[in-house]
């Protein structure tokens, strides 16, 4: 067996693993130290705090008697109340409880009042949301806001080059159409002729200049999506995509254009990338995937895409982000996830798009790997979408998640008297199905999904 021809291949597993293992721990400690720390508040004494399931790696435990703990396998965590039977917190230790007084059982999730046991529940998946927020909001408030009027920043690397723009070029119109905006910038694009380059106006040193520039959409990529077909064949952010199948491309619609016409089919692209000489190039073939993109409607559409976004041929001049702007933004982006999630669970479930949407630990896996190849903002960014991700679905009413949990709680403050045991056994037993069959069906969609 060739064994170093194997290193490469072992050395990318490590990667994926170590990529997942590190967004899946940042955000399993956030969600158990909002149950923690919520129920602490709630005067509920947490035995237990643990990064990891199994045996522990190391510990210590703190002034208010809970141990801090971190386990070998590093697929969740999980708090363990006083008088829980196990970490699901799923029934009581009956002889635990029985060696308490009345005063120690108020201390225990069991013998709480309902509004501090459901307080301390729904704090987990709460805290992802807030972490999400947090991140989303400190990205913005890091790459700032463009400012109202297209002003240049800095202009992008292309191999027609720049042209006469400038950075400080204030751009009052492309073509003869009129941008006072980003809006109008943004709208004129389908409205411009398909050339390398292009007629501006612009505002320089208080005087209007006619001058030429870049197209202002060119082919390139502003963005590449994690585990897509563009990434997937190395394509990276700030590549420009010269021409596909030997036909040249101008602007980004001509690549959007050239994605759809192959259904799927391979394309070979001529690639340039920033460093290379205006003559140099390298091909690359991929091939398209179908992908179910959500609407603005709230709704699905299902078109032929590599993964990748396109942008100016400049970058914008930004202002600072205030912060209660940036929070509205983050919070803005939490809620487009969790409409997005939910209504593609729908769709999925009534056959509108492929079932083959849901993954699982592998897609999530690669993913993570992925998204941390592609920089630091990136990865960040994925640990906050994964975060929403994991506190929706928590709250889903399905037994042994927190969502089941509240269930019980609601059913316990309207009734006076929580599920009986038998009950509570049986409906565990079905939780437990439920996400063992959403586990495997996921895992069956990494291994047999396109």
């Amino acid at each position: 067996m060739d064994f170093v021809g194997l290193l490469p291949d072992f050395g990318n597993i490590l990667y994926t693993v170590v990529a997942f293992v590190v967004a899946l721990s940042i955000i399993v400690t956030v969600h158990e130290f909002g149950h923690y720390i919520v129920g602490r508040w709630s005067g509920i004494r947490a035995e237990v705090f643990s990064i990891g399931f199994g045996p522990k790696l190391f510990s210590r435990v703190d002034r208010r008697g809970t141990r801090w703990q971190v386990a070998a396998i590093p697929l969740g965590g999980y708090v363990k109340f006083l008088g829980d039977a196990n970490a699901a917190s799923a029934g009581a230790d009956d002889r635990a409880m029985a060696a308490l007084t009345a005063d120690e059982r108020r201390h225990t999730m069991h013998g709480a009042p309902v509004w501090a046991r459901a307080a301390t529940v729904v704090a987990g998946p709460l805290f992802n949301f807030i972490l999400s927020v947090l991140i989303f909001a400190g990205i913005f408030l890091w790459v700032g806001t463009a400012t109202d009027a297209p002003v240049i920043g800095a202009m992008v690397d292309l191999p027609q080059g720049a042209g006469d723009l400038r950075p400080g070029d204030r751009i009052v119109a492309v073509e003869g159409l009129a941008t006072p905006d980003y809006p109008a910038l943004s709208a004129a694009i389908e409205a411009l002729p398909a050339t390398p380059m292009m007629h501006y106006s612009v505002e320089r040193d208080g005087e209007l200049r006619e001058l030429t520039g870049p197209a202002l959409y060119p082919a390139r990529l502003a963005g590449v999506a994690p585990g897509t077909a563009a990434m997937d064949a190395g394509l990276k952010a700030g590549d420009v995509l010269l021409s596909a199948d030997g036909v040249a491309l101008a602007v980004f619609a001509d690549l959007q254009a050239a994605v759809k016409a192959a259904e799927g089919h391979d394309i070979a692209l001529t690639v340039w990338r920033p460093g290379m000489t205006a003559s140099q190039s390298f091909a690359v073939t991929l091939a398209p995937k179908s992908t179910d993109i959500p609407t603005a409607e709230g709704g699905f559409e299902t078109r032929w895409l590599i993964g990748a976004t396109g942008g100016f041929a400049f970058e914008p001049t930004t202002r600072p982000t205030g912060i209660v702007e940036a929070v509205s933004r983050a919070g803005q982006e939490v809620w487009f996830i969790v409409k997005s999630s939910l209504s593609g669970l729908w769709h999925m479930v009534t056959g509108a798009i492929s079932s083959c949407n849901l993954r699982g630990a592998i897609g999530i896996a690669e993913t993570s790997a992925a998204a941390a190849s592609s920089g630091a903002q990136n990865f960040i960014w994925f640990i906050a979408m994964l975060s929403t991700a994991v506190g929706l679905l928590n709250l889903f009413p399905i037994p042994v998640l927190d969502g089941g949990h509240l269930v019980f709680h609601a059913w316990e403050a309207l009734t006076g008297k929580p599920p009986s045991d038998r009950v509570l056994n049986v409906l565990m037993t079905i939780g437990v199905a439920l996400v063992l069959t959403m586990m495997l069906f996921g895992l069956r969609n990494d291994l047999f999904c396109p």
